[in-house]
């Protein structure tokens, strides 16, 4: 009997499953809701033949992967900024989405995503969410001290900020509305702190037991939060081939097309992983600001220009 490659189209409220055997042969295509019993249902007939299945990386993969595998499926992660449909085709459409993720399958060719540990991946998004909380965090002081300098002339300090009491903040103004406005932002500044508190406590009890996360703290620049990011979202260290391939993934490298030493234009520089390109140019900042041998390398170079041939080694802002 011949394997089976199914190439799923995945969607926000329905998804398109396709078929095809070794020969490429097109054996079905259906369009599903969002329901992993129908989805099980539908590859029913076809279980003891299917060999591969591969799934679009869209923001809600994860109830689909860690179903088809929980149900003994082989499946990867399709990576959509990697695929690249055949020249001169007039239409597409989901099915034809479908049929080329699993035909890609069947020739070998298709670029697959990373799949996170199903127990260490909500760790890592606790992590990312922190990051969400702690920019509307940063939103609400900035928005306090910008009021505080339009009422006063003058800027209202961050050590000022986090001194200041919620029942006392209102004594700096003197209309009520300011008053009002002044009171409610440092009480949800002072809400922001107890939460975001309890996230880091959460992420570093599973960081904690990476060995990954404690070899990252020797490093100048990296603290607890930077540590934990790289630890998270790394993962698997070994699954980049090379250093030069976590780097790419880090958004450390490059992303220009030169010729005879001109800049003909961009590749996709957002490929990558954008928490990973943060946190490494956070710890290049820390680590500039306070590691002496650090400071030592940094000091006499940046205000050099690099050279167009020498790739940049130094992460700054």
């Amino acid at each position: 009997m011949k394997d089976i490659m199914a190439g799923v189209d995945l969607h926000s409220n329905n998804l398109m499953l396709a078929l095809v055997d070794q020969d490429g042969q097109r054996l079905m295509h259906q369009r599903l809701a969002c329901d992993l019993k129908g989805v099980e249902r539908a590859l029913a007939p076809y279980r003891k033949r299917i060999n591969t299945i591969g799934v679009e990386s869209t923001f809600n993969w994860y109830w689909l992967v860690d179903g088809l595998q929980a149900l003994h499926y082989h499946t990867v992660l399709a990576n959509p900024a990697a695929i690249q449909q055949y020249e001169g085709i007039k239409q597409t459409d989901d099915k034809h989405d479908a049929y080329w993720i699993a035909e890609m399958l069947r020739l070998k060719i298709l670029p697959t995503g990373y799949i996170c540990d199903p127990m260490l991946r909500p760790v890592r998004d606790l992590l990312r969410r922190r990051l969400g909380l702690v920019r509307k965090r940063v939103a609400l002081i900035l928005s306090l001290k910008s009021l505080h300098l339009r009422v006063h002339g003058r800027p209202l300090s961050l050590a000022e900020v986090k001194r200041m009491e919620v029942d006392e903040i209102w004594r700096l103004f003197e209309h009520p509305a300011d008053q009002l406005f002044a009171r409610e932002e440092l009480r949800l500044i002072r809400e922001l702190d107890v939460s975001i508190e309890r996230l880091e406590k959460q992420a570093l009890q599973r960081a904690v037991k990476m060995p990954e996360y404690e070899s990252l703290l020797s490093i100048p620049g990296i603290g607890q939060i930077l540590g934990m990011t790289i630890a998270l979202e790394t993962g698997d260290p070994k699954r980049f081939a090379s250093a030069g391939d976590f780097a790419s993934y880090c958004r450390t490298v490059r992303s220009e097309r030169s010729s005879n030493g001109k800049k003909k234009g961009e590749n996709n520089a957002k490929c990558g992983n954008k928490y990973l390109a943060w946190a490494f140019i956070e710890a290049a900042n820390f680590a500039q600001r306070y590691d002496p041998q650090a400071q030592a390398f940094y000091q006499p170079r940046k205000h050099k220009p690099t050279p167009w041939w020498r790739p940049k080694r130094w992460l700054v802002n």
